[in-house]
């Protein structure tokens, strides 16, 4: 159980997330641990998963997901077209959902949002459509919101994402060539008005060039955000990110 009713977050590398919930239950975004070489060894195994989220079926995504969900049976927020992909698979508990919409899901609250960016299952030579790709504003039991962006560009209605949803901390990609780079995720910075941003999707591959100090040199002056660097293999907790 996370300490004093606090949610812990760890980086699993690139942009998996594993997060534990002020219940003590757990929550995995975007799975890609075997395989993923920003994985450390130690966070590959997950002994309890309670709670998945998705962003789109691309495989630095969403490769562990079927496994995890067979060993765990984890309920599955996802977009409607990757869910029906799952089930295909085996995997009985993937719920579909839609942009706008609002799930609970065990102990966190689950809203998808926009994002802009390809979404598809490889098989073999076959690209198979699998939905759009999205993002999420994810609230836990202790009022603590979260807006976890996946693969996107910057975009103007992540106005809209702050005015109505008022996360108090962003994950946002800064890689640059599959997602905004640095110069994007400054704007998308100002923009959602976040007090914190933890930058993902970066440094994964060398194709990925985003650093966290090129978001804060493209930053400077802007807006006033702290940005919470993290390695794999860290964790971080609410009440912590609340005390900086």
């Amino acid at each position: 159980m996370a300490p004093n009713g606090e949610v812990e977050i760890k980086y699993c590398g690139h942009s998996t997330f594993l997060f534990t919930t002020p219940a003590g239950k757990s929550l995995i975004i975007d799975p890609w641990l075997e395989g993923n070489p920003a994985c450390p060894e130690e966070c590959k195994k997950i002994d309890s998963l309670d709670t998945m989220l998705i962003t789109h079926a691309h495989p630095d995504h969403l490769s562990d997901a079927v496994p995890l969900a067979k060993a765990h049976r984890p309920q599955i927020g996802c977009i409607y077209e990757l869910a029906v992909w799952l089930q295909a698979q085996g995997v009985e508990t993937a719920t579909g959902m839609n942009k706008g919409g609002t799930l609970e899901l065990n102990d966190v609250t689950a809203t998808m949002v926009n994002a802009f960016h390809s979404s598809a299952v490889i098989e073999g030579d076959q690209v198979v459509y699998a939905g759009e790709a999205a993002g999420y504003v994810v609230q836990f039991e202790n009022g603590f919101r979260v807006y976890f962006a996946g693969d996107t560009c910057v975009f103007g209605d992540m106005e809209l994402i702050a005015e109505i949803y008022q996360p108090q901390l962003a994950f946002l990609p800064i890689g640059d060539l599959y997602t905004m780079g640095p110069r994007e995720a400054a704007h998308a910075c100002r923009l959602l008005g976040v007090r914190q941003v933890i930058p993902m999707h970066y440094g994964t591959f060398p194709a990925l060039t985003g650093t966290p100090q090129k978001l804060r040199e493209s930053i400077a002056g802007q807006v006033d955000v702290d940005i919470i660097e993290m390695a794999p293999g860290d964790v971080v907790s609410d009440a912590e990110l609340k005390r900086r």
